[in-house]
Protein backbone atom coordinates (compact mmCIF):
# COMPACT_ATOMS: atom_id res chain seq x y z
CA UNK A 1 0.00 0.00 0.00
CA UNK A 2 3.12 2.68 0.82
CA UNK A 3 3.95 1.83 -2.53
CA UNK A 4 1.56 3.27 -4.28
CA UNK A 5 0.95 6.50 -1.36
CA UNK A 6 4.72 6.94 -2.37
CA UNK A 7 4.14 7.20 -5.97
CA UNK A 8 1.47 9.88 -5.49
CA UNK A 9 3.54 11.70 -3.07
CA UNK A 10 6.57 12.05 -5.14
CA UNK A 11 4.37 13.41 -7.87
CA UNK A 12 4.51 16.88 -5.35
CA UNK A 13 7.74 18.29 -4.90
CA UNK A 14 9.35 17.39 -2.08
CA UNK A 15 8.59 19.67 0.53
CA UNK A 16 4.88 19.73 -0.15
CA UNK A 17 4.53 15.80 -0.36
CA UNK A 18 5.64 16.23 3.18
CA UNK A 19 3.36 18.14 4.66
CA UNK A 20 0.69 16.60 2.75
CA UNK A 21 1.88 13.07 4.37
CA UNK A 22 2.35 14.31 7.69
CA UNK A 23 -1.66 16.09 7.63
CA UNK A 24 -2.50 12.68 5.92
CA UNK A 25 -0.88 11.08 8.90
CA UNK A 26 -2.92 13.23 11.08
CA UNK A 27 -6.11 12.25 9.63
CA UNK A 28 -5.42 8.79 10.31
CA UNK A 29 -4.80 9.19 13.85
CA UNK A 30 -7.67 11.02 14.59
CA UNK A 31 -10.11 9.19 12.59
CA UNK A 32 -8.38 5.28 14.59
CA UNK A 33 -6.46 4.52 11.49
CA UNK A 34 -3.12 4.47 12.19
CA UNK A 35 -2.95 0.89 12.25
CA UNK A 36 -3.53 0.56 9.05
CA UNK A 37 -0.75 1.82 8.43
CA UNK A 38 1.75 -0.20 10.34
CA UNK A 39 1.53 -3.43 11.86
CA UNK A 40 1.03 -3.43 15.74
CA UNK A 41 4.89 -3.77 17.45
CA UNK A 42 5.35 -5.83 20.63
CA UNK A 43 7.67 -4.17 23.50
CA UNK A 44 10.95 -4.92 23.19
CA UNK A 45 12.43 -2.64 26.08
CA UNK A 46 15.49 -1.18 25.87
CA UNK A 47 17.46 0.85 28.89
CA UNK A 48 19.65 3.81 27.32
CA UNK A 49 20.55 7.32 28.97
CA UNK A 50 19.11 5.91 32.31
CA UNK A 51 15.24 5.63 30.37
CA UNK A 52 13.47 3.00 29.19
CA UNK A 53 12.69 3.25 25.56
CA UNK A 54 9.41 0.64 24.51
CA UNK A 55 11.69 -0.67 21.50
CA UNK A 56 15.25 0.80 20.18
CA UNK A 57 13.72 2.51 16.54
CA UNK A 58 13.33 6.03 16.98
CA UNK A 59 12.25 8.78 14.22
CA UNK A 60 15.27 11.04 13.73
CA UNK A 61 14.74 15.31 14.07
CA UNK A 62 13.42 17.03 11.26
CA UNK A 63 10.90 15.64 10.35
CA UNK A 64 8.39 17.31 12.78
CA UNK A 65 10.32 20.07 13.52
CA UNK A 66 7.90 21.93 15.19
CA UNK A 67 6.21 19.02 17.41
CA UNK A 68 2.57 19.34 15.10
CA UNK A 69 2.40 15.86 14.28
CA UNK A 70 3.56 13.58 17.46
CA UNK A 71 0.52 12.28 18.16
CA UNK A 72 0.17 10.98 14.41
CA UNK A 73 4.22 9.60 14.41
CA UNK A 74 3.78 8.31 17.70
CA UNK A 75 0.74 5.83 16.98
CA UNK A 76 3.51 4.34 14.23
CA UNK A 77 5.21 2.12 16.67
CA UNK A 78 8.39 4.09 16.47
CA UNK A 79 10.19 3.51 20.03
CA UNK A 80 10.46 7.40 20.56
CA UNK A 81 10.21 10.55 18.70
CA UNK A 82 12.90 13.35 18.53
CA UNK A 83 11.42 16.60 17.17
CA UNK A 84 13.39 19.50 16.36
CA UNK A 85 15.55 20.99 15.35
CA UNK A 86 14.11 24.12 17.27
CA UNK A 87 15.39 27.53 17.74
CA UNK A 88 14.73 30.37 20.25
CA UNK A 89 12.98 32.47 17.83
CA UNK A 90 10.84 31.62 15.09
CA UNK A 91 12.92 31.76 11.47
CA UNK A 92 11.90 30.51 8.30
CA UNK A 93 15.02 29.22 6.90
CA UNK A 94 16.49 29.03 3.78
CA UNK A 95 14.83 30.02 0.18
CA UNK A 96 13.17 27.14 -1.78
CA UNK A 97 13.56 25.23 -3.26
CA UNK A 98 15.56 23.40 -0.47
CA UNK A 99 14.65 19.96 -0.76
CA UNK A 100 15.54 17.46 -3.57
CA UNK A 101 14.87 14.35 -3.97
CA UNK A 102 17.59 11.55 -5.58
CA UNK A 103 15.48 7.91 -5.76
CA UNK A 104 18.54 6.17 -8.05
CA UNK A 105 20.03 6.98 -4.90
CA UNK A 106 17.24 6.19 -2.10
CA UNK A 107 18.78 9.57 -1.05
CA UNK A 108 17.58 13.34 -0.01
CA UNK A 109 19.62 16.57 -0.17
CA UNK A 110 18.44 19.35 2.13
CA UNK A 111 19.37 22.88 3.07
CA UNK A 112 16.50 23.75 4.96
CA UNK A 113 18.44 25.99 7.24
CA UNK A 114 16.42 24.59 10.73
CA UNK A 115 13.05 26.51 9.41
CA UNK A 116 10.57 26.23 12.43
CA UNK A 117 8.33 28.47 13.77
CA UNK A 118 10.50 28.53 17.55
CA UNK A 119 10.40 27.61 21.19
CA UNK A 120 6.96 29.08 21.93
CA UNK A 121 4.99 27.77 19.29
CA UNK A 122 6.80 23.97 20.20
CA UNK A 123 6.69 24.22 23.67
CA UNK A 124 2.54 24.93 23.11
CA UNK A 125 2.41 21.44 20.85
CA UNK A 126 4.50 19.44 23.41
CA UNK A 127 1.97 20.55 26.06
CA UNK A 128 -1.30 19.74 24.21
CA UNK A 129 0.28 16.45 22.73
CA UNK A 130 -1.67 13.13 23.88
CA UNK A 131 1.92 11.22 23.01
CA UNK A 132 3.20 9.72 26.05
CA UNK A 133 6.04 7.50 25.21
CA UNK A 134 9.93 8.70 24.72
CA UNK A 135 9.84 12.25 23.50
CA UNK A 136 13.49 13.99 22.68
CA UNK A 137 13.55 17.66 21.66
CA UNK A 138 16.44 18.95 19.22
CA UNK A 139 17.59 22.27 20.05
CA UNK A 140 19.92 24.38 17.87
CA UNK A 141 21.00 28.43 17.09
CA UNK A 142 19.18 30.97 15.24
CA UNK A 143 21.40 31.63 12.07
CA UNK A 144 21.27 35.37 12.75
CA UNK A 145 23.15 34.49 16.22
CA UNK A 146 27.00 34.73 15.17
CA UNK A 147 28.46 31.41 16.29
CA UNK A 148 30.69 32.75 18.72
CA UNK A 149 27.63 33.95 20.58
CA UNK A 150 25.56 30.09 19.97
CA UNK A 151 26.41 29.13 23.78
CA UNK A 152 23.26 31.82 24.44
CA UNK A 153 20.80 29.81 22.10
CA UNK A 154 21.56 26.33 23.41
CA UNK A 155 21.30 27.60 27.32
CA UNK A 156 17.96 29.03 26.02
CA UNK A 157 16.88 25.97 24.21
CA UNK A 158 17.80 23.96 27.14
CA UNK A 159 16.27 26.01 29.78
CA UNK A 160 12.57 25.95 27.72
CA UNK A 161 12.58 22.19 26.69
CA UNK A 162 13.96 21.00 30.13
CA UNK A 163 11.00 20.12 31.77
CA UNK A 164 8.81 18.94 28.98
CA UNK A 165 11.69 16.82 27.43
CA UNK A 166 12.73 13.09 28.20
CA UNK A 167 16.13 13.80 26.44
CA UNK A 168 17.28 16.76 24.77
CA UNK A 169 19.57 16.77 21.77
CA UNK A 170 22.31 19.76 20.90
CA UNK A 171 22.86 19.87 17.19
CA UNK A 172 26.26 20.94 16.32
CA UNK A 173 26.18 19.55 12.87
CA UNK A 174 23.71 21.10 10.15
CA UNK A 175 25.56 22.06 6.88
CA UNK A 176 22.50 24.13 6.55
CA UNK A 177 23.41 26.97 9.34
CA UNK A 178 26.59 28.70 8.38
CA UNK A 179 29.34 28.32 11.16
CA UNK A 180 27.79 25.74 12.96
CA UNK A 181 29.83 22.54 12.31
CA UNK A 182 32.81 24.72 13.50
CA UNK A 183 31.20 23.92 16.84
CA UNK A 184 32.28 20.33 16.43
CA UNK A 185 35.97 21.60 16.65
CA UNK A 186 39.05 22.41 19.27
CA UNK A 187 38.12 24.63 22.10
CA UNK A 188 35.03 26.11 20.68
CA UNK A 189 33.21 22.26 21.18
CA UNK A 190 35.18 22.01 24.35
CA UNK A 191 33.30 25.82 25.58
CA UNK A 192 30.26 25.13 23.99
CA UNK A 193 29.55 21.80 25.94
CA UNK A 194 30.80 22.76 29.23
CA UNK A 195 27.76 25.77 29.02
CA UNK A 196 26.06 22.76 27.88
CA UNK A 197 26.92 20.70 31.08
CA UNK A 198 26.40 23.67 33.13
CA UNK A 199 23.17 24.96 32.23
CA UNK A 200 21.94 20.77 32.83
CA UNK A 201 23.17 20.98 35.94
CA UNK A 202 21.92 23.98 36.57
CA UNK A 203 18.02 23.10 35.50
CA UNK A 204 18.78 19.77 37.76
CA UNK A 205 19.17 22.25 40.76
CA UNK A 206 16.17 24.25 39.50
CA UNK A 207 13.50 21.20 38.61
CA UNK A 208 14.67 18.41 40.76
CA UNK A 209 15.25 16.18 37.93
CA UNK A 210 18.08 15.05 35.59
CA UNK A 211 17.53 15.23 31.67
CA UNK A 212 20.18 13.16 29.68
CA UNK A 213 21.82 15.49 27.09
CA UNK A 214 23.07 13.93 23.34
CA UNK A 215 25.49 15.43 20.88
CA UNK A 216 24.84 15.05 17.30
CA UNK A 217 28.10 14.98 15.17
CA UNK A 218 28.54 14.85 11.23
CA UNK A 219 29.73 11.47 9.37
CA UNK A 220 32.84 13.87 7.78
CA UNK A 221 35.19 13.90 10.74
CA UNK A 222 38.41 11.97 10.10
CA UNK A 223 39.82 9.47 12.95
CA UNK A 224 41.62 12.22 14.73
CA UNK A 225 38.53 14.61 14.84
CA UNK A 226 36.24 11.69 16.03
CA UNK A 227 38.79 10.91 19.06
CA UNK A 228 38.95 14.12 20.15
CA UNK A 229 34.70 14.36 19.98
CA UNK A 230 35.01 11.17 22.38
CA UNK A 231 37.38 12.79 24.61
CA UNK A 232 35.28 15.74 24.96
CA UNK A 233 32.34 13.89 24.98
CA UNK A 234 33.56 12.37 28.20
CA UNK A 235 35.78 15.56 29.91
CA UNK A 236 32.34 17.29 29.63
CA UNK A 237 29.86 14.47 31.23
CA UNK A 238 27.72 13.92 28.22
CA UNK A 239 24.95 11.73 28.31
CA UNK A 240 25.09 10.27 25.04
CA UNK A 241 25.86 10.83 21.16
CA UNK A 242 24.02 10.73 17.75
CA UNK A 243 26.07 9.17 14.99
CA UNK A 244 25.19 11.13 12.65
CA UNK A 245 23.58 13.67 10.92
CA UNK A 246 23.93 14.70 6.86
CA UNK A 247 26.86 14.76 4.58
CA UNK A 248 28.02 17.46 2.82
CA UNK A 249 29.98 14.83 0.46
CA UNK A 250 28.82 13.68 -2.70
CA UNK A 251 31.14 10.97 -3.62
CA UNK A 252 28.28 8.44 -3.37
CA UNK A 253 26.13 10.78 -5.67
CA UNK A 254 28.80 12.37 -8.26
CA UNK A 255 26.71 11.47 -11.20
CA UNK A 256 23.46 12.61 -10.45
CA UNK A 257 22.10 15.82 -12.00
CA UNK A 258 21.13 16.87 -8.76
CA UNK A 259 24.59 16.32 -6.91
CA UNK A 260 25.63 20.14 -7.05
CA UNK A 261 22.99 21.42 -5.16
CA UNK A 262 24.05 22.38 -1.96
CA UNK A 263 23.11 20.86 1.55
CA UNK A 264 22.73 17.83 3.76
CA UNK A 265 22.61 14.21 1.99
CA UNK A 266 20.69 11.47 3.54
CA UNK A 267 19.36 8.38 2.95
CA UNK A 268 21.38 5.38 1.76
CA UNK A 269 24.76 6.93 0.72
CA UNK A 270 24.86 7.98 4.27
CA UNK A 271 25.42 3.74 5.49
CA UNK A 272 28.84 3.48 5.57
CA UNK A 273 29.95 6.49 6.41
CA UNK A 274 27.99 6.79 9.66
CA UNK A 275 28.73 3.32 10.50
CA UNK A 276 32.28 4.22 10.23
CA UNK A 277 32.26 7.16 12.37
CA UNK A 278 29.61 4.63 14.93
CA UNK A 279 32.30 2.18 15.23
CA UNK A 280 35.16 4.53 15.97
CA UNK A 281 33.47 6.14 18.42
CA UNK A 282 32.40 3.36 19.87
CA UNK A 283 36.09 1.97 20.14
CA UNK A 284 37.21 5.38 22.21
CA UNK A 285 34.25 5.29 24.33
CA UNK A 286 33.41 2.18 25.19
CA UNK A 287 30.59 1.46 27.46
CA UNK A 288 30.86 5.00 29.31
CA UNK A 289 28.58 6.86 26.81
CA UNK A 290 25.61 5.40 24.55
CA UNK A 291 25.37 5.86 20.71
CA UNK A 292 22.05 6.51 18.99
CA UNK A 293 22.87 5.23 15.24
CA UNK A 294 21.22 7.34 12.43
CA UNK A 295 22.01 7.64 8.90
CA UNK A 296 20.97 4.92 5.39
CA UNK A 297 18.61 2.68 7.31
CA UNK A 298 16.86 1.84 4.78
CA UNK A 299 15.85 -1.94 5.38
CA UNK A 300 16.46 -4.49 8.51
CA UNK A 301 19.79 -5.19 7.95
CA UNK A 302 21.32 -1.55 7.40
CA UNK A 303 19.31 -1.00 11.19
CA UNK A 304 21.40 -4.51 12.48
CA UNK A 305 24.37 -3.04 11.19
CA UNK A 306 24.35 0.26 13.51
CA UNK A 307 23.50 -1.89 16.64
CA UNK A 308 26.43 -4.09 15.22
CA UNK A 309 28.68 -1.28 15.33
CA UNK A 310 28.27 0.23 18.85
CA UNK A 311 25.04 1.83 18.65
CA UNK A 312 22.37 0.71 21.36
CA UNK A 313 19.70 2.70 19.55
CA UNK A 314 18.86 3.47 15.65
CA UNK A 315 16.83 6.40 14.36
CA UNK A 316 15.15 6.36 10.91
CA UNK A 317 14.07 9.32 8.72
CA UNK A 318 15.03 9.39 5.01
CA UNK A 319 13.85 5.59 4.65
CA UNK A 320 10.76 6.36 6.76
CA UNK A 321 10.38 8.22 3.68
CA UNK A 322 11.43 5.87 0.93
CA UNK A 323 9.63 2.56 2.81
CA UNK A 324 7.06 3.94 5.30
CA UNK A 325 6.15 2.92 8.51
CA UNK A 326 6.56 -1.09 7.70
CA UNK A 327 10.06 0.21 8.03
CA UNK A 328 9.56 0.74 11.53
CA UNK A 329 8.57 -3.16 12.24
CA UNK A 330 11.48 -4.52 10.05
CA UNK A 331 14.13 -3.09 11.64
CA UNK A 332 12.41 -3.53 15.28
CA UNK A 333 12.12 -7.13 14.58
CA UNK A 334 15.79 -7.36 13.12
CA UNK A 335 16.99 -5.92 16.29
CA UNK A 336 15.30 -8.67 18.30
CA UNK A 337 16.17 -11.17 15.92
CA UNK A 338 19.97 -10.40 16.66
CA UNK A 339 19.56 -9.58 20.58
CA UNK A 340 18.23 -13.35 20.46
CA UNK A 341 20.88 -14.63 18.49
CA UNK A 342 23.63 -13.50 20.46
Amino acid sequence: MYGLIRNLLFRLPPEQAHAVALTSLDVAEKLGLSGLLSSPVTATPVNVMGLTFPNAVGLAAGLDKDGDHVDALGALGFGFIEIGTVTPLPQPGNPKPRMFRLPEHQAIINRMGFNNKGLDHLLNRVDRMRYRGILGINVGKNALTPVENAESDYRKGIAAVYSRADYITVNVSSPNTPGLRDLQFGDSLVRLLEAIKDEQLSQQSTQGVYVPIAVKIAPDMDDEGIRFVARVLTDTGMDGVIATNTTVSREAVANHPLASESGGLSGLPVRQPSVRVIQALSAELGSRIPIIGVGGIMDGASAVEKIEAGAKLVQIYTGFIYRGPGLIREAITAIEQLKLNS
